[in-house]
């Protein structure tokens, strides 16, 4: 996959990967599988797709009431009884 120096593609790429709590190369590698899949190879197509793969993330945030990533902490919180839980080496 060559390297894409441009600036929107970049920033969209790096709003899903917020929205999805991924990293921007693993956002990026999504929008160029969905574009493989749709046979486009040009910039502004993946511009398209990449914006796409953004809204109906923010639309399924927005659906569910919580974003991924409020979801995430969530459960990483501990509950009360297993706060001093440590295992033994």
């Amino acid at each position: 996959m060559p390297l894409i120096e441009d600036h929107h593609y970049l920033k969209i790429c790096a709003q899903l990967a917020s929205s999805l709590s991924i990293s921007i190369a693993a956002a990026r590698r999504k929008v160029e599988v969905a574009a493989a899949k749709e046979g486009k190879k040009d910039l502004q197509s993946r511009k398209e797709i990449a914006q796409k793969l953004l809204e109906q993330t923010i639309e399924e945030d927005k659906q569910q009431g919580d974003s991924s990533a409020a979801s995430f902490d969530q459960l990483l919180k501990a509950l009360k009884e297993e706060e001093n839980f440590m295992l033994e080496d």
